[in-house]
């Protein structure tokens, strides 16, 4: 039997647009469904609300699934009239969803769809939340409200959209009408499914089987309307949270108290409970206690609860010296005694503790930053039930503080549930800075070797170095040396970190067949003892000796004579480049690597991570969804990571960074991660950190000094389709210290002056670019807490160079979009050429002899021209930060992706997917690669037909040229330029009638020259 259902949660309206003048709310929504219809209960009459709240669900039967792929929801949004006893609705919008939109349940998160108009002349804005989804649940009964069925003559527009078949890249139909009526004379319906389309669809979003739904691929990915500007809940919204001096309101301080600017102006000033937990003595013998004594300190403040670790070596004076915060403010105390209880690790359970201190919470200090840290004090322990004192003594500190604390980093928190994270993993929820380590370019320019001795003189050796830096090996080419004195003269790059500790080792090899190679010297040299060079002055040259393998000789035995030969070698380190470890585009520092030719910084960096909402469950804990929180920024050579916030959804970090900023072309990329190395049902053996989202902010679209506070959607590309994460919290503030200094960076090159002097190709630039995200990968993963290899490449977009279908559509768009307005001059000039409209025809005529005969105007006022646009444009400039645009990143120009373009992106590399999956992908790359090619043959012949003009391949085409080239350079000799221009206009702008259809003269004869395409065999 079938159960498959259409279930619709009608959440909320919003925005609703006022049809009494006074925002009365009395609304309603109806659905339309599969010949059903059903509506929800009238709401609350409220004056001037027009943000109705429903939260009621419905259920729709589905009577073929199989014909799923047909079915349209209608839903409208109806406002209820009451006019002397009669009753009345008027409709203020409607929303129309395809099957598209139908996941399952499992799938299902709250949409905002915006309103559309009901007819052509009607008014609508506002917006309403539904949460669709299928189900086969047949415990869920459909809904009973059902409505009098529509009569198809009546609405031939609902069954006409319905049975209309969807398109791939066009939207889809929609009626353009709705029903309105009154209650008492509700209009008919019929069934649609006598009116399905005859035409299948190849794919479908949910396939219907007895044993229940499954979801599938879709054919196409659509993740909003077309017909709506851009999803709701996807955009850039500014937030107003109570900072450090007040709340923020339009980029300004609403200061609520007298306060001075503090470190902390970026993040919520909360208030935290320290406890400094230094050591314990004399604490009770193993014999007063049954069992091992392990003590450690548990400190507990109402429902919250912080311990530090066990003390398994020194066990009657255990040393701590471990900070618990608490992170709330005295108002939220759900206790007014602090607990701080000494425990044993084995009888942690016992009603009985090695012993107890408790304190006045009301009697806590407060400390404030830059004020000397509080002493910690012995304080005696006594017993949890008579209150006496007994043996053992505690050293502590207790106070109230805030995140300027500088024990805030070194803390524990303890507002997360300490019994979810094991306490060796205490270290990988900690906050923490990291620093890049410095990289230079290794140039090692093997010139030639000297006096090679092989095994076989008699034959020619084909000889080629090998240079290898750690993991790094680069291999130049093969070369014939029948003296023995093989040249060369070839650059390798490598990429080193600072402290020079590996070292060059140059392997000459010898090839003696297709898969047999033999090393018959070699030469190691310390990368520390390379000299250093910060611009393009001549490498000195330096001839150093070879020495033949370990395992080829015995070191004991090696005579001089036997030396293999030398290598004539330039080395030296790169310190006037940039290493690039990031995308130029996105790169967050552009500056040498030698210190020295730093300039000073132009301004500050300020960051406030304050937190995230709405975040969709990463993992499975405790029969719920949940997320271990942490946030990673990066800007310079410095990496910030956030604490960890353990089982929410909604992490607060309230973190602030600041950084020197030295080029305001500069990214900022901030990331946020689930932490996978925490304790979790559903971890795997596998526990890479899990990325949620990044977000980008280019320094150069902030304006210096203002205060942004917005909250960022986290947009992620998955194999099903782009999908928001949630939304991140942040506070951005960019402070110039010299607008001179700035603007004058504006002057100069984007990169080190080396890279234009002697610049890299892009093929080393890749290579390198991986290389150098490989060393920092490695060094800041040994770090404790370590940033794993999965985080730095996410923020570093390591796999950007890399083919993708998605991508070439919408970089093919974007240039599309840059032409657009040379495409509408081209328009509009033809629309004047043509005289489509009489009188700017006849005005373009005027200005154009005027522009000829005052010829010197032409460039003032094109200027003159452009700076008053800017200035009207400044009225319209961006207000916000730019944002990842969803339909230029996600989905390209026409917000559809099709699956196997995404499973395609996301292969790895190589691939291991299957041969007809490879086979299919290289046939639609041949089928672009096609039709790029002979675009690209096509461009290449117009320029090949240039050069045929004097080339004499055509003869009787160079012969005309060349006879009008005479002729027209006479004419120019007696008549004025302005005039021949002049007479070229008016004939190119000539009416119609003195038309005709077929080409132009000059157009025909280009068109008939020779190209090289003619000796080109296909």
């Amino acid at each position: 039997m079938n159960s498959l259902k259409l279930g619709v949660e009608v959440v909320s309206a919003h925005n609703l647009m006022p049809n009494d003048g006074k925002g009365t709310s009395n609304h309603f929504v109806e659905l339309h469904f599969d010949g059903q219809r059903l509506r929800t209960a009238l709401t609350t009459i409220r004056e001037k609300d027009l943000d109705p709240v429903w939260k009621e669900a419905l259920y729709f039967n589905i009577s073929d699934p199989s014909c799923l792929s047909n079915l349209r929801l209608e839903a409208y949004v109806y406002r209820n009239i009451k006019v002397k006893g009669n009753t009345s609705r008027s409709i203020l919008g409607k929303v129309h969803l395809t099957e598209r939109s139908f996941v399952p349940a499992a799938d299902a998160v709250i949409s905002h769809y915006p309103l559309e108009k009901h007819g052509r002349f009607s008014r609508v804005k506002g917006e309403l939340a539904l949460i669709v989804y299928l189900t086969d649940d047949p415990t869920l009964k459909a809904s009973s409200n059902l409505l009098p069925a529509i009569d198809p003559s009546a609405r031939p527009d609902l069954i006409a959209s319905q049975t209309t078949q969807p398109q791939v890249h066009v939207p889809n139909p929609m009626p353009t009408t709705a029903p309105v009526s009154n209650d008492g004379a509700e209009s008919g319906c019929t069934n649609q499914n006598q009116q399905h389309s005859s035409t299948p669809m190849s794919q479908e979003l949910v396939k219907y089987s007895p044993h229940g739904i499954k979801s599938e691929p879709p054919k196409t990915i659509q993740m909003y309307s077309a017909s709506s500007p851009e999803p709701v809940d996807c955009r850039l919204k500014e937030i107003s949270p109570y900072l450090g001096r007040g709340q923020v309101v339009g980029s300004r301080f609403m200061r609520l108290t007298d306060m001075r600017p503090s470190t902390i102006d970026l993040v919520e000033k909360m208030q935290c409970l320290f406890v400094r937990v230094v050591e314990a003595r004399e604490l009770p013998a193993m014999e007063e206690i049954s069992g091992s004594l392990n003590p450690f300190v548990e400190v507990t403040v109402g429902n919250y609860k912080g311990k530090t670790q066990p003390s398994e070596k020194q066990r009657q004076d255990p040393v701590w010296n471990k900070v618990l915060f608490f992170l709330f403010s005295r108002n939220q105390m759900q206790s007014s005694v602090i607990e701080v209880v000494v425990k044993d690790k084995v009888h942690d359970n016992d009603d009985e503790p090695v012993g107890i201190i408790r304190f006045d919470l009301n009697g806590v200090p407060t400390r404030i930053p830059p004020e000397d840290p509080l002493a910690p004090e012995w304080h005696r322990l006594e017993d949890k039930q008579t209150g006496e004192k007994t043996k053992g003594e505690l050293k502590l500190a207790v106070w109230m503080g805030t995140a300027a604390d500088e024990a805030f980093h070194d803390a524990w928190d303890s507002n997360d549930n300490a019994a979810l994270v094991d306490g060796s993993m205490v270290a990988f929820r900690e906050p923490k800075v990291y620093f890049s380590p410095s990289l230079w370019y290794v140039r090692v320019n093997i010139i030639w070797a000297e006096d090679l001795v092989v095994a076989e003189k008699s034959r020619i050796p084909f000889v080629c170095v090998e240079a290898q830096i750690g993991h790094q090996r680069l291999k130049t080419k093969v070369v014939h040396a029948p003296k023995f004195n093989p040249l060369w003269n070839e650059d390798l790059l490598f990429v080193a970190a600072e402290p020079f500790e590996d070292h060059l080792i140059l392997s000459v090899e010898v090839s003696e067949g297709p898969d047999r190679v033999e090393v018959i010297g070699r030469v190691v040299i310390p990368l520390s003892s390379i000299k250093k060079r910060v611009d393009n002055r001549a490498i000195a040259t330096g001839l150093y000796q070879l020495e033949k393998p370990v395992a080829a000789v015995d070191a004991d035995q090696l005579k001089e004579e036997e030396l293999p030969g030398s290598l004539l070698l330039r080395l030296c380190l790169e310190g006037g480049y940039h290493v690039l470890d990031m995308p130029p585009r996105y790169s967050s520092d552009l500056r040498p690597a030698a210190k020295e030719l730093w300039n000073p910084p132009i301004g500050v960096l300020e960051l406030g991570i304050l937190g995230a909402e709405g975040l969709h469950p990463m993992k499975t804990r405790d029969g719920r969804g949940t997320s271990d929180a942490f946030c990673v920024a990066r800007y310079g050579h410095e990496w910030v990571r956030t604490r960890t916030i353990v089982n929410s959804l909604t992490p607060k970090f309230d973190e602030h960074h600041t950084w020197d900023v030295y080029d305001p072309a500069t990214v900022l990329t901030v990331g946020l991660f689930d932490n996978s190395q925490l304790g979790s049902s559903s971890t795997t053996s596998n526990n890479n950190d899990t990325r949620i989202g990044k977000v980008r902010i280019r320094l150069s679209t902030l304006e210096p000094g203002r205060l942004y506070t917005y909250s960022y959607p986290l947009l992620i590309l998955q194999p099903s389709g782009v999908k928001k994460m949630g939304e991140l919290l942040l506070a951005i503030k960019f402070s110039c210290t010299s607008l001179v200094n700035m603007m004058y960076l504006y002057s100069r090159p984007v990169l080190p002056k080396m890279h234009y002097i002697m610049p890299l190709t892009v093929l080393q630039q890749d290579a390198l670019r991986c290389q150098a995200v490989n060393i920092v990968a490695a060094r800041l993963s040994r770090a404790e807490p370590p940033l794993r290899k999965e985080v730095i490449e996410y923020m570093s977009d390591v796999d950007l160079h890399l083919w993708s279908m998605r991508r070439s559509k919408s970089i093919f768009f974007r240039l599309m979009s840059v032409f657009s307005g040379l495409f509408a001059v081209g328009k509009w000039f033809g629309d004047v050429c043509t005289w489509k409209n009489p009188v700017t025809t006849a005005l373009v005529h005027v200005l154009f002899v005027m522009l000829m005969y005052f010829n010197q105007l032409i460039l003032p006022l094109l200027l003159l021209y452009m700076s008053l646009l800017g200035l009207w444009n400044y009225r319209f400039r961006p207000q916000n930060p730019p944002l990842m645009d969803m339909r230029l990143s996600a989905l390209s120009h026409a917000e559809l992706a099709f699956p196997d373009e995404l499973e395609e992106e996301f292969d790895i590399f190589p691939t291991n997917a299957s041969i007809m999956v490879l086979r299919k992908r290289y046939d639609r790359l041949r089928a672009v690669a096609g039709r790029l090619q002979v675009v690209v043959g096509d461009v290449v012949a117009q320029g090949e037909r240039l050069q045929a003009f004097l080339s004499w391949r055509d003869p009787v085409a160079t012969a005309i040229f060349v006879i009008f080239c005479i002729v027209s350079a006479l004419v120019l000799f007696v008549m004025p330029y302005q005039v021949i221009i002049v007479v070229v206009g008016f004939y190119k702008m000539r009416h119609p009638r003195f038309r005709q259809r077929l080409p132009s003269v000059p157009l025909s004869f280009f068109r008939r020259l020779p190209s090289k395409i003619d000796n080109m065999l296909y």
